[in-house]
C-alpha cells in the first residue's frame, strides 16, 4: 500500500497531500503547529514540497540533515513544474510573440559560373 501511495502522490501531489490531511490530521497539526493557512498555501503553490514536509516531519525533532536534502529536492521539483508550465503556455500570454520553429539560415551566395 505505501508503494501505491508513493506512485499516486508522485503523479498527483495535491490529491496525495489532501488524502494524508484527511487520513492523518495529527501529522498536519504537528508539522504546521495547528495552523491551516500554511498547508492550504502549500497545497496550492508547492504541493510536492508540502507533502514531503509533512511526511518527513518528526514530532519533537523536526527535520534532520537528510530531511532537508529531500525537502530541497521537493522544492526543485515544484519549481521545475512551475517553469515547465510557464514555458509550455508562453504562446497564450497576450503580447508575447511565438518563437520561430526553425531558425532563418542565410542563403549561400551564388558564385555566378559553376
Amino acid at each position: 500500500m505505501p508503494c501505491l501511495f508513493a506512485m499516486f502522490a508522485g503523479f498527483f501531489p495535491r490529491l496525495g497531500t489532501l488524502f494524508i490531511w484527511i487520513a492523518r490530521p495529527v501529522m498536519f497539526s504537528n508539522a504546521f503547529g495547528g495552523s491551516w493557512l500554511w498547508p492550504i498555501l502549500g497545497i496550492i503553490f508547492l504541493p510536492f514540497t508540502t507533502l514531503m514536509y509533512v511526511i518527513l516531519w518528526s514530532p519533537g525533532i523536526g527535520l534532520t540533515t537528510w530531511d532537508w536534502f529531500w525537502l530541497v529536492m521537493a522544492v526543485v521539483i515544484d519549481l521545475m513544474h512551475w517553469s515547465s508550465t510557464v514555458y509550455s503556455n508562453r504562446n497564450q500570454i497576450p503580447g508575447v510573440k511565438a518563437a520561430p520553429t526553425t531558425p532563418d539560415l542565410p542563403s549561400a551566395p551564388s558564385s555566378g559560373n559553376m
